[in-house]
């Protein structure tokens, strides 16, 4: 074999135990089992082989000899295509992640002092987030003097949980961290609409709209 095609062969193996690694499953010579149970390309058990044997199968059908249960006893490999199987690996694992909601906390700052207009924006700022099924940390910072008259940052993060209302539901009351009050506020979950009445058959609607003798 000449110097470039043992490179070649060399940055192969290499890329495909990087792709071995990744995914933390043993393929072909990597599998260090004495003995392994086998199942074929079709799912037909071929009993407990030694991996040799189980590979050079494989290797004689084209394919790649995967551990799919190391945990079992003995191992359990597969005869498969291990490019497919990483496909289809790949594929179901992005399927999972897309019905996986990723719930977002967005700030919503307030301060002693906010007016009436400030504050009523950020209250439908708050609102907004959580129809959009995002968190709000409401956090409330006091400088200075303000520290003596916390009663006042309780007031206003406890009227902003007021008025939410029913978008959302308190998931830590408000408290302390430093010089730094908040809250946070979890999404309300989606009530059920309420389901239309079936409309009657035409023959009830005439029946219930005769005169009776």
């Amino acid at each position: 074999m000449s110097t470039e095609d043992t490179a070649a062969s060399r940055r192969r193996t290499i890329a495909l135990d990087k792709r071995s690694a990744k995914s933390f499953i043993r393929i072909n010579e990597k599998i260090r089992a004495r003995e392994i149970r086998v199942i074929d390309e079709n799912g037909e058990q071929m009993g407990v082989l030694p991996p040799f044997e189980a590979l050079k199968i494989a290797r004689e059908r084209g394919l790649d000899l995967v551990e799919v249960s190391p945990n079992a006893i003995p191992p359990v490999c597969r005869i498969q295509d291990y490019g497919r199987f990483l496909y289809e690996k790949d594929k179901s694992e992005n399927a999972a992640r897309k019905k996986q909601k990723i719930i977002v906390v967005k700030e919503v700052k307030f301060s002693v002092t906010l007016d009436e207009h400030d504050y009523q924006t950020k209250k439908n700022q708050a609102v907004r987030f959580l129809t959009e099924g995002d968190k709000v940390k409401a956090s409330l910072r006091f400088r200075g003097r303000q520290m003596a008259h916390r009663e006042l940052g309780y007031a206003k993060i406890n009227r902003l949980i007021q008025d939410i209302g029913d978008a959302g539901i308190v998931e830590f009351m408000p408290r302390m961290e430093g010089t730094i009050l908040h809250a946070i506020i979890a999404p309300a979950k989606k009530q059920e609409q309420a389901k239309p009445k079936p409309a009657a058959a035409p023959a009830q609607v005439a029946a219930a709209s005769a005169p009776q003798a």
